[in-house]
């Protein structure tokens, strides 16, 4: 029979290890420990941590658990309804985390500028995700909206819809952001076309687009500026 927490030395066991180290000493399996509490009657909440973490055998991080599903857990050895809610909690509290606590106060200068804001939240979705940043005249953020959710490979959108926080808010400025979810920032033809008729739609109501950015897996790419270097 395993031994159990409590058993263990207490320089061990995760919740007094990390009171003692701090928790970058810990291990993935002995962080979720802490949230998952519990184990089963045979195993430590350690070992069913493990058990989560062997989902994901080909990579050491924990982002999978932003995607697994609560019904997914669940079918895990000692995982009930409460814990998969618990680590999916968790998961958001994590994704929430890399976001600005006011994007009121953000000025954006740079493409870059848009890939720190959002390429943590967007990265790993696995459907396509349209938002747009309305900006002041000096490309302070004023709101950043989502604006549509695709499937895995496209967003129908008009640029009517894109346009109208802006009209509403009388805001000048404007970039569009969606990404990829096959983790690939380059941009297709109709990423391009849909640029260009959005930023003619957008000169008839005096308001710029910036730019749109497209987010893969770690990576970026302005479709302005790469269709300028075309030209």
């Amino acid at each position: 029979m395993p031994i159990k927490l409590n058993k263990l030395p207490t320089s061990e066991r995760p919740y007094e290890k990390l009171e003692m180290y701090g928790p970058s000493l810990l291990s993935n399996s002995e962080l979720l420990a802490i949230i998952i509490k519990t184990g089963t009657k045979n195993e430590t909440a350690v070992d069913v941590a493990q058990r989560v973490l062997s989902i994901e055998m080909e990579s050491d991080s924990l982002r999978f658990i932003q995607e697994i599903s609560i019904e997914q857990l669940k079918k895990i050895k000692g995982i009930g309804r409460v814990k998969a809610i618990q680590i999916k909690a968790v998961g958001e509290i994590a994704k929430r985390l890399s976001k600005p606590l006011n994007n009121n106060n953000i000025t954006i200068k740079s493409p870059q500028d848009v890939a720190n804001l959002l390429m943590e939240e967007l990265r790993y979705e696995k459907n396509e995700i349209l938002k747009i940043i309305v900006l002041n005249t000096k490309n302070r953020i004023q709101k950043i909206q989502n604006i549509a959710i695709g499937g895995t490979f496209s967003i129908n959108i008009e640029p009517k819809d894109i346009l109208k926080e802006n009209i509403k808010m009388e805001m000048p400025k404007l970039i569009v952001v969606h990404n990829h979810p096959s983790g690939n920032s380059t941009p297709s033809q109709s990423d391009i076309e849909i640029t260009e008729r959005i930023k003619k739609a957008a000169e008839l109501f005096g308001i710029q687009l910036l730019d749109h950015i497209v987010i893969g897996d770690g990576t970026y790419q302005s479709i302005l500026l790469k269709t300028q270097k075309q030209k």
